[in-house]
């Protein structure tokens, strides 16, 4: 129960993410979507125009709101001007609308009224009195971001619980955005996204058709096989859909959860079929209370009630007893989660309704068919003692639930021991480039800042143990996506978008990434060539890269010649395919800086290029991660899934076994007399042994049968949903077989030994 009580806890959790808003149902996100002749592609992001574009053309909608996500330094003002504190943290630029479509909470200001001007912003309430002091004391001061954008603080809204796809807490007015007036259709950013507000009666099924009609306006040229077009997602599936992300790069898929509830679903029918065997196999140690209860007049339909009054009564002790670990445990699974997930009853009473119907349930499913059983007996044959094992709930059920315990216990061994493959297979996969010993470090973008690159890195480079240094914008695996429209050879391509990155000549070697055709870009501040990838050549149709060298590409409004081809690198999880990519040389967007360093003097080459970064940039906040650091928080919800499978599986095969060992001891409790003649009449102890252990394995190896092809089923729709992922093979499958008999034969052979070594006179002298 304790298991199942967690999984719920978790479960519900996830479902709470971004509930608490007033019109929830009918919110819903733009996104963005391309259709080519070998596959889909997905973005949260959509153009800058989109939004009042869709505000202009679909009456179904009452709001429409855009909202830009970008990271820098902000940096709260004193009354003379100083610097009080800051920080490098995300912040947004939104439209007022967008508050209207979330009812946020509002300590001060009216986003209405205070949001529409230019440099004005909004703080979250942790955001204000980490800035300023007191929230109260933020109305009216001055936040200055990268240094450039002074905004005077209007409004101050109540922080956002953590279970959020908006972890707002600096937002900027719309007005503030210095690229609010783009008009270009072609370019796809994950940071630019755009929600809707449906008019109450309006149906999605309406909005979706008057969307398909946007489409084909607006992209009247796509070709049938690269379509591009934009879709509404629910705002409940925001979290749970991480095909298109969100800004708050948490998501866990609705197929996780599932298993998880399966999981549970799971651990409820082990528990209760043990509680099922054992109470109709020694239910012959009631007949004679049942037979002289109906002497004494009870009706059946009594005995049932009292029976099942018994079960409700030990279901109840489990919970309480259940509850208990559970708190125990909490501590663990919010340090797993790195979230406070929590188990109150008040603040979440859909918990207490939860413990009532598993109770119940429990109570059901284990207490009435042994209730049934029992209150049938035969009053006669009951006082007499007359009642065999057999009737007393048939051998022929016990072992079915045997068998269907012991399906269940395989499916989760072979599902449990492929998601540890995959999840090694991830770890272990090459990439395209080499991540380890790798530091990211951002740089501020403004024009003053942008003279002392090339300085602070021929600096960081005369560091004892940094081997190189590359300046550029994205590491070769983000989610940071840009993608962009191109033309090849004065010929614009329909069929699908490029994503672009901005590198210098040194990203290559730092991240050991290779070419299989050409050089290097030519060394500018500026674009003048291109490196496309393997990927780029085949969505093109060009089978030779040699063939690609020389081709005229423009990217933006920008043409100059493909002067490399780089191998193919993973630029996303493994959950999605390579990109088509572009690399250029543009010093504008270098906002970060790769430090390939040696792996025995990482920490002390940490220390030192942190003091050169804030000797160089003073006014700046220094930021770092390690590319391997970021790379594993693609699959947090995987790791988290890993180890809850790995936890609750080996729940229910303890639970499982342990059923085995208490049939197995009342089956040889109730044969000691027939083993006692076998060994009279010469039968070996081995032959005892085979003859007592071989209906158990004979039902676990059918188990088995029957849980191969249902595991197989299940395992490989979960691998389905990654694009680079594990073939299944035998061994599983073989393995978990191997694993299900050995226990079954160790288990069982503890009970079996035991009876077939008893002195058989002890067990017949009273014949």
């Amino acid at each position: 129960m304790a298991s199942c009580i967690l999984i719920f806890i978790f479960i519900r959790y996830q479902l709470s993410y971004d509930d608490d808003f007033q019109h929830k149902q009918r919110i819903y996100r733009v996104v963005s979507n391309w259709k080519y002749l070998n596959g889909t592609d997905a973005s949260q992001g959509v153009p800058i125009p989109l939004a009042a574009a869709v505000r202009t053309e679909m009456p179904q909608l009452e709001k429409v709101a855009a909202i830009q996500r970008t990271t820098g330094v902000l940096a709260a003002l004193g009354e003379s001007g100083e610097v009080r504190f800051k920080a490098y943290e995300p912040a947004y630029f939104a439209e007022a609308d967008f508050f209207d479509i979330f009812n946020f909470s509002w300590l001060a200001g009216n986003p209405k009224n205070d949001l529409l001007a230019p440099n004005t912003v909004a703080l979250s309430e942790s955001a204000a009195i980490k800035y300023f002091g007191r929230w109260q004391d933020a109305i009216g001061k001055i936040l200055r971001f990268q240094k450039q954008e002074d905004a005077r603080v209007t409004a101050i809204f109540k922080d956002r619980p953590e279970n959020t796809s908006l972890p707002l807490q600096v937002v900027f007015s719309y007005a503030t955005f210095s690229q609010k007036n783009d008009k270009s259709w072609g370019t796809v950013r994950s940071t630019s996204e755009c929600y809707v507000l449906l008019k109450d009666g309006v149906q999605i099924r309406d909005a979706d058709a008057a969307m398909e009609q946007f489409n084909l306006k607006k992209y009247k040229d796509n070709d049938e096989a690269g379509r591009q077009y934009h879709s509404f997602q629910a705002l409940s599936d925001i979290h749970q859909n991480g095909r298109y992300g969100n800004f708050a790069g948490r998501s866990i898929e609705k197929s996780e959860l599932y298993s998880l509830a399966i999981i549970g679903l799971f651990l409820i029918l082990t528990a209760c079929i043990n509680f099922i065997n054992l109470a109709t196999a020694q239910a012959i140690g009631r007949s004679k209370e049942v037979g002289i209860r109906k002497v004494l007049g009870s009706e059946r339909r009594q005995l049932i009630i009292q029976f099942l009054t018994e079960t409700l009564a030990i279901s109840v002790v489990a919970m309480l007893i259940a509850c208990v670990l559970t708190e125990v445990a909490l501590p663990y699974m919010q340090q797993l989660f790195d979230e406070k997930i929590s188990f109150s009853l008040l603040q979440h009473p859909i918990i207490f309704v939860f413990l009532v119907g598993l109770v119940l349930l429990v109570s059901l499913l284990a207490g009435f068919y042994p209730a049934l059983i029992i209150s049938g007996f035969n009053p006669a044959m009951a006082i007499k003692n007359k009642v065999s094992s057999s009737y007393a709930g048939g051998l022929g059920l016990r072992r079915l639930l045997l068998v269907l315990q012991f399906t269940i216990t395989t499916v989760l061994i072979i599902s449990t021991m492929v998601v540890m493959k995959q999840m090694q297979y991830m770890r272990e996969k090459p990439l395209g480039f080499n991540p380890n010993a790798i530091a990211i470090v951002g740089l501020p973008g403004d024009s003053l800042s942008l003279l002392k690159h090339e300085n602070f890195k021929a600096r960081l480079l005369a560091i004892p143990g940094v081997e190189q240094v590359s300046l550029f914008d994205v590491a070769p695996s983000s989610n940071n996506v840009s993608e962009s429209d191109f033309s090849l050879n004065g010929t614009a391509n329909k069929d699908f978008q490029i994503r672009t990155m901005h590198i210098d000549l040194d990203y290559f070697k730092t991240f050991d990434m290779k070419f299989i055709a050409g050089k290097m870009l030519l060394k500018s501040d500026t674009t003048n060539s291109y490196v496309v990838n393997e990927t780029f050549l085949k969505r093109n149709g060009i089978n030779d890269p040699e063939q690609a060298l020389g081709k005229l590409l423009t990217v933006n409004s920008v043409t100059a010649p493909i002067v490399g081809v780089s191998k193919d690198f993973n630029d996303k999880s493994l959950h999605e395919q390579i990109s088509p990519i572009v690399m250029s040389s543009n010093h504008l967007d270098y906002y970060n800086m790769a430090v390939k360093m040696d792996s025995r003097q990482m920490v002390n080459v940490m220390a030192a290029v942190q003091q050169l970064w804030n000797a160089t940039f003073p006014n700046d906040v220094y930021e770092s991660s390690f590319v391997n650091d970021d790379l594993n928080d693609y699959y947090a919800a995987e790791r988290i899934m890993g180890v809850l499978f790995r936890v609750f599986s080996f729940v229910i095969i303890f639970i499982s076994f342990v059923g085995l060992f208490g049939l197995i001891s009342f089956v040889t409790n109730q044969r000691t007399r027939e083993v006692a003649i076998r060994k009279v009449l010469g039968a070996s102890t081995f032959e005892l042994l085979r003859l007592l252990n071989g209906s158990f394995l004979l039902l676990v190896f059918l188990a088995n049968l029957i849980a191969w092809p249902l595991a197989y089923i299940l395992i490989n729709q979960w691998l389905n949903q990654y694009a680079y992922r594990i073939e299944l093979n035998v061994w599983p499958f073989a393995a978990a077989m191997f694993i299900s008999m050995l226990i079954t034969l160790i288990t069982v052979s503890l009970r079996s030994y035991k009876v077939a070594g008893t002195n058989p006179v002890d067990a017949l002298k009273y014949e």
